[in-house]
Order: structure tokens, then C-alpha cells, then sequence
């Protein structure tokens, strides 16, 4: 019995290693082919870097020659421009020029016009770069007298304010990707972000003040986080602080329902024509474009300035959610009117100007060492975008939600370049195994058989 014990204890330390020789192997084989030429490069670094040449000529041109930019059908940036010297400098960086009457200094203009009329809820105005055109929209809630009155500040601007009359209402999208909740409501976790020291959930600041607990369930047993720092009205976002201090496995990873997700690689803004995604708990992943940059909104609760305007739709549940495009963190769900049926107008917080403010970075580019992501000059067309016509965009790489690793999960993390040091200690570890092993046996079988020949011998 003894030696039958013996020889199962060996047999399965010959097999562990040698299952430990094939899974150093295939770390060390797995690592070394994905291991990038030159070193691997900080996600979202070519997201501005290459705004491409036409964006470097709009920033010296100025808001006094230029009035803004776009995607064109082909992928390619569109500039509006004022004067033809203009436009030639726009054709020699690879850019097609549009001329238009208003420059940027122009549509500013007629925007802090309106901002210093009295405030009307229910109003909300952007920039339409394409139409060279201020767009004064108000909802269902407007008063005939007060859009009477908001229609002759707009009279008194100029022929290049246009007055529209829209449907629903409104308002922030309270009540997300994962949705976390509160005693003020349901959002969505929209990003995780780091400050070097701690990790955060960077969401709507519409979602609760500083202070309001987080939680994962509607009992209240999984408790998600605290609200520490909140910027509402005049910006839209917060940040909820982990209370397990961590974000855990696959921060990363932004969720779009039934299991999935998308990485994201890094943060930039958007261009107008810029097809986009957003995710959110009540209505899944939905897309549309850009259609205007520094919105203003009216919302019941205060003013909001410098918002994305887009035709994504969105719903209650959706507030603070992720908005992205080619794994391109791009915003954060904040208000808007309609819903998924009939269609509407949904604002998004710039995710770039909520990080530059709140001093915190994406969670993956900071472990990758990426250095903090800060918005353009003027927002513009991003190198992945001008790569990209906007019927072709997509999400991003897909992921797993974070949960039970899978087979990918498993095998993206044996083929981490990190994991060449590790493998080769394991297939050390498996060959002393071995060997000792060997040893052990040989030197079993030598004491057995002088006890034979011992006893044979009397």
C-alpha cells in the first residue's frame, strides 16, 4: 500500500510538471509574439496628436477666420473658414474648406446674448458649425410669451439665429452602463478615473450632492461608493469615490449590455458629423452623430454650458452613462428630451473638461502611462475619426463585462508581455520538479534494491 501511495504521489508531481513546463511555455511564447515593436504606446496619445494638420491651421487662423469644423462624409475634416487666404491654408493641410458669413467670434457673440437675457427652462442653444447658424431650441414647458421674448433677443442678433420649437421636455436623465443608486435616484457609472491616489467613478453631477451613498442594488447591501466631489449646475459631472478604494478588475471596460463590453484606450473630444455610442441600463447601446459642440441648456434645476449635443437617444435610467466612439471616451450622459421610440436630443458633459477640472485620468491610460488628457484648443476632427467616414465607426474593441473570466479573459492575460519573467520561473520551477522527482526515485529504487540484495545475501 505504502509503495502505491508512493508512485501516485509521483505520478502527479510528474504531471503538475509538466502542466507547469506547458504553461510557462505558452506565457512565455504568448508574451514575446505580442509584445509591440517600439514599446507600446500611451492610449489616446494619437487620439489629439495629429488633429491632423488642418487642426493646427484652424488654431492659427483663429476664431476670427474660422468658425468651426467637422466630419465630412468622407472621413475627411471640414473647415468653415471667412476669406479665401484662409481657405487655401485649410486645402494645403489636407482639409476642405467651407465658406461662411459668421466667423467663431461671431457665433460667441450672439451666444453670450443669450446667456445674459433672462433665463427661460426649457431652453437650450448650441453652435451649428455646418449651417454657420446659432440653433435656439424650446421645449413643451415654454410659455408662448417667453419664447416671444427670447425670439426678439435672437431678431436683435442677427439673421443667423434660428428659433426652433421642439418636443418632450428638457431634463437631466435621473433615475446608466451599470446602474448605481441612491436616495436621490438611479444614474449610470460612466467612466473609472484615477487621481494617482484613489479610484473614482466619474458620472453626472446632476446625480446627487457631495456626500450621497452609492449602491448596487435597490436593498442597500452592496454599498458602491460616496459622492466627494460634484459640479452642477454650470458643468455636469462628479466623481464617487470606491469604497473599497479600488475599482477591480476590468475598469477599463465600459458595459453595452447582455454580458459585453468595449475597452477604452483613452479620452478625446468629439467632432460635429462624429458618429458616437452611448450606454445606459434602461435602453442598452444606442448610437447617432455629433450634431452641435458647446451646447447650453436651461434645465429645470440651473444652467449647463459646454455640453456635446448629439440625436443619440436617451432615457431615465441612462443619466451619467459612458458616450464613446472607437474606444474613444468622448462624454457623459446629461439630459435631454424624448426617448428611444420617438427619437429627441440628448446633451453630453465633455469627458475631457470634467477630468482637466477634477484633476483625474482614465484608469487604463494611467496604468499604461499615459500622461493626463487635456481638451483642444478648439474641438476638431480626431486622428482616428479622420481616418474613419461616420457611417463606418464603431464602438471600440469588445470586452468582457468584469465577472468569470472566460478563455479570452484567460489567455489575454497569458500573453501580457509582463508575463515573459514569470513564465520563464514557472518553467524553472516545473524542471527542478522534475529533476527532483528523478532524484527522489532514483534514489528510492538504489535503497530497494540493497535491501533485496541484502536480504539475498544473509
Amino acid at each position: 500500500m505504502r509503495h502505491a501511495r508512493r508512485r501516485v504521489v509521483r505520478r502527479v508531481t510528474r504531471l503538475a510538471a509538466v502542466g507547469g513546463l506547458l504553461l510557462g511555455g505558452v506565457m512565455v511564447t504568448h508574451a514575446v509574439a505580442s509584445e509591440p515593436a517600439g514599446g507600446p504606446a500611451a492610449p489616446g496619445a494619437s487620439v489629439r496628436s495629429a488633429m491632423d494638420p488642418a487642426a493646427g491651421v484652424v488654431t492659427r487662423l483663429g476664431p476670427s477666420r474660422t468658425a468651426g469644423s467637422w466630419v465630412g462624409a468622407d472621413g475627411r475634416p471640414v473647415v468653415a473658414v471667412t476669406d479665401e487666404e484662409a481657405a487655401d491654408r485649410v486645402r494645403r493641410a489636407g482639409g476642405e474648406p467651407k465658406m461662411v458669413s459668421h466667423s467663431m467670434n461671431e457665433l460667441r457673440s450672439a451666444t453670450s446674448t443669450l446667456s445674459s437675457a433672462p433665463r427661460v427652462p426649457g431652453t437650450a442653444w448650441a453652435l451649428d458649425y455646418r449651417t454657420n447658424e446659432v440653433v435656439v431650441r424650446g421645449d413643451s414647458t415654454v410659455s408662448s410669451a417667453d419664447w416671444s421674448r427670447l425670439t426678439r433677443v435672437a431678431e436683435g442678433i442677427g439673421g443667423f439665429v434660428r428659433m426652433e420649437r421642439t418636443e418632450g421636455t428638457f431634463t437631466t436623465r435621473l433615475n446608466g452602463a451599470q446602474p448605481i443608486l441612491s436616495t436621490a435616484g438611479r444614474c449610470s457609472a460612466g467612466f473609472n478615473v484615477t487621481d494617482g491616489q484613489g479610484e473614482f467613478i466619474l458620472t453626472a453631477g446632476h446625480c446627487g450632492p457631495n456626500g450621497s451613498v452609492w449602491f448596487a442594488d435597490e436593498r442597500g447591501a452592496q454599498q458602491v461608493g460616496q459622492t466627494v466631489r460634484q459640479n452642477f449646475p454650470g458643468g455636469d459631472f462628479s466623481l464617487v469615490r470606491y469604497a473599497s478604494g479600488e475599482a477591480g478588475d476590468g475598469a477599463d471596460v465600459v458595459a453595452v449590455g447582455d454580458g459585453k463590453g468595449v475597452r477604452i484606450t483613452g479620452a478625446g473630444d468629439p467632432a460635429v458629423g462624429q458618429r458616437v455610442f452611448r450606454s445606459g441600463s434602461t435602453t442598452g447601446l444606442r448610437d447617432g452623430t455629433v450634431t452641435a459642440l458647446n451646447a447650453t441648456v436651461n434645465y429645470p434645476e440651473g444652467t449647463v454650458t459646454g455640453l456635446i449635443e448629439t440625436n443619440v437617444c436617451a432615457e431615465p435610467g441612462d443619466s451619467g452613462g459612458p458616450l464613446f466612439s472607437e474606444g474613444i471616451a468622448l462624454g457623459l450622459t446629461s439630459g435631454g428630451s424624448g426617448d428611444c421610440v420617438t427619437g429627441g436630443t440628448t446633451f453630453f458633459q465633455p469627458v475631457t473638461k470634467a477630468m482637466a477640472e477634477l484633476g483625474v485620468e482614465l484608469i487604463g491610460a494611467a496604468q499604461q502611462g499615459s500622461g493626463q488628457q487635456n481638451p483642444a484648443p478648439e474641438p476638431s476632427a480626431s486622428a482616428t475619426q479622420n481616418a474613419i467616414a461616420p457611417g463606418a465607426a464603431s464602438p471600440g474593441s469588445s470586452a468582457p463585462v468584469t465577472g468569470v473570466p472566460d478563455g479570452s479573459q484567460l489567455l489575454s492575460r497569458l500573453a501580457d508581455p509582463r508575463n515573459v519573467g514569470p513564465g520563464l520561473l514557472v518553467i524553472a520551477g516545473s524542471l527542478v520538479a522534475l529533476v527532483a522527482t528523478r532524484f527522489i526515485r532514483a534514489e528510492q529504487d538504489r535503497k530497494a534494491y540493497q535491501q533485496y540484495y541484502s536480504a539475498t545475501w544473509g
